[in-house]
Parts: structure tokens; sequence; C-alpha cells
């Protein structure tokens, strides 16, 4: 599974404006709900429940967060590049400024783990987190995060 399966350049948001953790994840849930046409409430109470569990913050300024949710019949991604670093209580403690949401239906399994797995790998090669934070173009972050896939594979 590449990551050109799991996000569209619809679902790209070149430059978020968010002051906190709860910002940022209720404005990718409007988003969200936007890309699967589930409701924004179901998508933040989602993500935010996740959150509670422990910071999806991976560290390197990079967040990864995610949920589970019964309406979804195949996993959906988004990204954000936010206009400046937010406090998410990283595993660093850094501020994040990338934000890869993985949304899954209730019976993923193995195919969330997996795709959690491939996100992180992509998003925390150095390279590609340059490239991203390096652009506010959509169409540029749409192709760096599924060209590198392309490229990493061969």
């Amino acid at each position: 599974m590449d990551l050109n399966d799991l996000i569209t350049s619809k679902a790209i948001v070149p430059s978020l404006k968010a002051n906190s953790k709860k910002q940022a994840l209720q404005e990718l849930a409007l988003k969200a709900a936007a890309v699967t046409g589930l409701p924004e409430r179901d998508i933040f109470d989602t993500l935010l429940q996740r959150e509670r569990l422990g910071s999806t913050g991976v560290g390197n300024g990079i967040a990864i967060p995610h949920g589970k949710l019964n309406a979804l019949d195949k996993l959906v991604g988004l990204f954000a590049r936010l206009e400046k670093p937010i406090d998410f209580d990283a595993l660093d403690d850094q501020p994040v400024d990338l934000m890869f949401v993985l949304l899954a239906p209730e019976g993923a399994g193995a195919d969330h783990l997996k795709a959690l797995a491939r996100i992180a790998r992509r998003m925390r090669d150095p390279g590609t987190a340059a490239k991203l934070r390096a652009t506010t173009d959509s169409d540029a972050l749409y192709t760096i995060l599924t060209q590198t896939a392309a490229t990493n594979a061969a």
C-alpha cells in the first residue's frame, strides 16, 4: 500500500492555521468530513479520544493523529502543513508543523497498522520532511508525499 492509496490531492491542507492541538484537530476533522462525507463531530471525537491515550506527536515536528470509525469503508489520509508550529505534547517535546491524519474502518486491523508504519517512515525521512516544509503548494505537497513512495519502493 502506497500513500497515494490513502490520500488524494483534495486531502492536502498546505497552510493550516491553528494555535493549539485541539484547534488543529478540529480543522482537520472539518477537512476530513468534506473528504469522507462523515460527520465532522464524529471524526473530531475519534481523534481527540486517541490523543487522550497518548500524544500522536512522534517527534521531529511530526504528528500522526489517527482513529477508527464505523462508517468508513476504506483507509483515508489527510496531510496538513501548519503555518506555524504548535505544542502537541510530542514525544520529544518539540512543536509540530507537519500532520498526517489516518482514518480507518473499525475492522481495518493490520491494514491500519501497516498504513501507520508506512506514514511514519515517509514522514520521518529527513529529506521528505524538509521538502514538505519547503513548500506551501498543495500539488507539490501531494507529489512529495506520493512520488517518494514510488522512488523508495524501487
